[in-house]
């Protein structure tokens, strides 16, 4: 099934991959990143699957709304630690990735993550990509890449302009979490509620951004992200510049051996 989308001839489309799932329903459609067994870790072919899903959603007309949660105990942990620590995550993994988010982030569709359990690395990049964030008062954000020595992403681009760049510096060079009100409060995400409210606070959410999908409204989305001095483009090569160096590193190699040997790594 890696790879291949299924089309049902009914009038509710949907996709199965090996990832994840999309379910369309009007104008709205519904994304499920099911691997709930490894907490939704991106691995190499869910790159590949975002990109088809992502591609998808912008690419038809009916839709207006794309809502991203995740099967299981979390949203997303991020990278496939499993993974990475084989050497088994090629470098197209990031380039991969971040081309999906960008395709969510300047698509004319609004984009909602719903965040329960953990959001961590890639987990927070989707957030940030996404154009608005609902998370439970007990999730967990945060970016741990520097526990493995790699750059978590274009958070380092993104991160920056939800929270400022002084709490941006901190969650990227302590790796340390935060729970649902914490981001709230420093503009991490835009709602939080508890656990019981969730899907009650989502459909909420999903009236509200369809009662203003106007072409105004959509147009208005792609404004906001053109705001920055530094192009994406300039940003993106040069964030996977420094990703390859910090791949091809000795502090990535020893992340990686200490993830096997279940221990702390020695940073060279």
């Amino acid at each position: 099934m890696s790879g291949e989308s299924k089309l049902p001839a009914d009038a509710v489309k949907s996709i199965e991959l090996e990832s994840m799932q999309l379910s369309c329903h009007g104008k709205v459609a519904r994304l499920t990143l099911n691997r709930p067994q490894l907490l939704n870790a991106i691995d190499y072919q869910a790159t590949l699957d975002l990109n088809q899903i992502a591609e998808a959603v912008r690419d038809d007309p009916d839709l207006r709304l794309l809502v991203i949660r995740g099967a299981g105990r979390a949203f997303c942990t991020g990278i496939d630690l499993k993974q990475l620590s084989s050497g088994e995550t090629p470098f197209e993994y990031y380039e991969n990735w971040d081309r999906a988010l960008r395709t969510l982030e300047t698509m004319d569709k609004f984009v909602l993550s719903v965040i329960h359990g953990y959001a961590l690395g890639g987990g927070l990049q989707l957030a940030l990509a996404s154009d608005v964030r609902i998370a439970t008062e007990e999730a967990k954000l945060g970016l741990p890449a520097i526990n493995e020595s790699i750059v978590p992403g274009l958070s380092t681009f993104r991160l920056p302009r939800y929270v400022g760049w002084g709490r941006a510096k901190w969650m990227v060079l302590t790796g340390e979490n935060v729970d649902g009100w914490t981001a709230q409060e420093i503009g991490l995400v835009d709602r939080v509620v508890e656990s019981d409210e969730l899907d009650a606070a989502v459909r909420d959410t999903v009236r509200q951004l369809l009662a203003t999908c106007s072409m105004g409204a959509r147009q208005s989305k792609i404004l906001l992200g053109l705001h920055a001095d530094l192009s994406h483009e300039e940003f993106f090569e040069d964030y996977l510049r420094r990703q390859k160096a910090c791949i091809a590193s000795i502090d990535h190699e020893e992340a990686r051996l200490a993830y096997r040997e279940r221990r702390e790594p020695v940073w060279e």
